[in-house]
């Protein structure tokens, strides 16, 4: 028989109590019985025969007590005290030794009082901080640590819906069966169906999985607790699981709910993972966390929903099937999921009549939903700035230009020599971008400084695409390296602009080779330990090469071959359309931004195919000056070619 009784907070709170009376209790011995310098006590005869042989001083003669320093047998003089006899002759016999003395008078009484209520009255204070304030459950009482931090919302303080999210249909189509089965969970028990009990939503930053939690909460008009799963974690050992099952108790209590935790990853990460060995609080707080996903039943009405960036640290344990039965992916949105996000956020703005949603979705591939509720927000914000009586076209362009590259730096002075290698760098990105066949259409180029670059070329992909072919990759490290190429070609020389380009061009080749197979020497192969992001400490470090050192070197030689060859590629391009490439530079110098229209005049080709509308920028890879920390982690489709 399964024993399902725990311990609660009341335990917690009794075995706090104790050691709170304790600790006063042992404060108030120290406090009453704190004297100062230990005095000895001497006998009034005593006493007297010493002042008789003068080995007292420093005499203090108050009413009822006489206290001063005695001289030892030892010679050193130490404190004492006696108490005082009614003796008239004491006076005289202090005079005739010469014993210096001074008198208190006897209004000891009050300083007593006022100490021993003054402690009093400390003490009580103590007493209601620990016991008494706790009860107002405000969560920040000293005793109060071992209670959940999520916040609940009552189902009439839920204000948002599907209507509020948009661009993720199918995470949402997933997500209705948890609405009906809180609305009407005998409609699935009638035929022996569970729902699941944990669901799961992973996808990159900013997709909306939070809001897609609370419009669930809304939907269904239950309970929502909400929590930071790093909120469970602290100091102490065992807090974090005092506050998983309090949190759970509160659900319980509030029933029909919804639990979410955000950043799952924070405590769900796999436990004791190789190299750095274990958090014990952490794994503590995973531990309890599985004890309760088992412990209830969907009958209980409870749905647990949790988030996270990194899906693939959890650990196995926590999202099999029984706990987190249900992994919903929440991706970035498609052409049509990105119009939908714009819709919603452009309704508490005013737009102008040559804004066309449309056009702007189709000009921020890669955007999710936070990069395009920022676009509107700075749109809004640039209108209110020059006064506009609505947001405009151009206002949505510079927008999407801010949150892809950051505002422009019209305060910043380049010398002209500076200038023209940007506008060299720049335009040999441009001239490789429009001429190789595989490659998205370039939208602009310019050298206004933005951001942390310098210049950028803005190319536009005309739809989204979920696979890319070696064809394009080929393309794409020869676009990228086009900026090295022009320098060496213009000036016989190189400059650091081209860093991040390399950084760049090092990750495709080597994803070609070792992860997609793309090596004609190496044919259809896919290594482990790839340049596949971010390492988990336990889990990849402690990995060993499952290849030999031959291998290993064959795919640096394969890595190279491929960087050469779009690098001899890239110059060989400039090289044989000199004359317009030239002609594109000294155009660029003179007016700074060249659109898609006057590159393909100056080149003389004909425009780019376009859809039924002309799309507003977006950016794809960029080329920056130098490698420098991004402001924030953009999808590779939205990203620009920076200098």
């Amino acid at each position: 028989m399964k024993n399902n009784k725990r311990p609660n907070n009341r335990r917690i709170v009794s075995v706090g109590q104790i050691v709170g009376w304790l600790a006063i209790f042992a404060l108030a011995v120290l406090l009453f019985n704190k004297q100062g310098p230990k005095q000895a006590e001497l006998d009034y005869s005593d006493f007297k025969n010493k002042v008789a042989a003068a080995e007292v001083s420093d005499l203090t003669v108050a009413p009822g007590v006489i206290s001063g320093m005695y001289k030892k047998q030892d010679g050193q003089f130490a404190p004492f005290k006696t108490v005082r006899m009614e003796d008239p002759d004491l006076v005289n016999q202090l005079s005739a030794a010469k014993i210096k003395y001074k008198a208190e008078k006897d209004n000891s009484w009050l300083g007593n009082i006022l100490f021993n209520v003054l402690w009093i009255v400390l003490l009580i204070g103590l007493w209601w901080f620990i016991f008494l304030r706790p009860q107002r459950n405000d969560g920040k009482s000293a005793l109060n640590f071992a209670r959940s931090k999520a916040k609940m919302q009552d189902p009439s303080q839920q204000t948002v819906t599907f209507k509020d999210v948009a661009g993720c249909d199918e995470a949402k189509e997933e997500l209705e069966d948890v609405i009906k089965f809180l609305k009407n969970p005998k409609k699935f028990q009638r035929l022996g169906g569970k729902l699941p009990k944990g669901v799961l939503l992973y996808g990159a930053p900013g997709t909306g999985k939070t809001l897609l939690a609370k419009a669930v909460a809304g939907e269904a008009g239950v309970a929502f607790f909400s929590a930071s799963a790093s909120e469970f974690v602290e100091m102490f050992v065992g807090v974090g699981a005092a506050r998983v099952r309090d949190l759970f108790d509160q659900a319980k209590k509030n029933s029909p709910a919804i639990i979410f935790i955000d950043e799952l990853d924070a405590v769900g990460r796999r436990r004791f993972a190789g190299i750095g060995g274990g958090h014990d609080e952490r794994e503590q707080t995973l531990n309890q966390l599985l004890i309760e996903l088992d412990g209830f039943e969907s009958k209980q009405g409870i749905i647990l929903m949790a988030s996270t960036n990194r899906p693939d640290v959890l650990d196995p344990a926590l999202i099999r099937p029984g706990r987190f039965d249900r992994h919903i992916s929440v991706p970035a949105p498609d052409l049509k999921g990105r119009e939908e996000i714009l819709k919603v956020h452009a309704k508490k703005v005013k737009l102008g009549q040559d804004v066309d949603l449309k056009v702007v979705a189709k000009g921020t591939p890669g955007f999710v939903g936070a990069d395009l509720a920022n676009v509107i927000n700075e749109a809004a914000i640039l209108a209110a700035r020059a006064d506009e009586e609505a947001v405009t076209s151009a206002d949505m362009d510079e927008a999407i230009e801010r949150v892809i590259a950051g505002p422009q730096k019209k305060s910043r002075i380049i010398s002209k020599h500076e200038q023209r290698v940007i506008a060299a760098h720049e335009c040999g990105h441009t001239l490789v971008a429009r001429l190789t066949n595989h490659s998205d259409p370039v939208h602009k180029v310019t050298i206004i400084p933005r951001g942390q670059a310098l210049g950028y070329t803005l190319q536009l992909p005309l739809e989204d695409k979920f696979l890319t072919s070696k064809s394009e990759l080929l393309d794409k490290l020869c676009i990228l390296l086009a900026g090295r190429a022009a320098e060496e070609i213009v000036f016989g020389e190189i400059t650091s602009g081209a860093s991040d380009d390399l950084n760049k061009t090092m990750a495709y080749a080597r994803k070609m080779v070792v992860e997609l197979g793309m090596s004609e020497k190496l044919g259809p192969i896919a290594l482990p330990n790839g340049d596949d992001g971010e390492v988990f400490l336990g889990r990849d470090l402690s990995r060993h090469k499952t290849y030999s050192e031959e291998l290993a070197r064959t795919i640096d030689e394969e890595i190279l071959d491929l960087i050469k060859s779009s690098y001899a590629r890239a110059k060989e391009i400039i090289s044989s359309h000199r004359v317009a490439f030239d002609k594109l530079v000294e155009t660029l110098l003179a007016k700074e931004v060249v659109d898609a229209k006057e590159i393909d005049e100056i080149l003389g080709l004909k425009p780019a195919a376009k859809e039924d509308a002309s799309p507003k920028p977006a950016e794809q890879e960029p080329v920056k000056e130098e490698p420098k920390a991004p402001k924030a982690e953009k999808p590779e489709a939205q990203q620009a070619e920076l200098f």
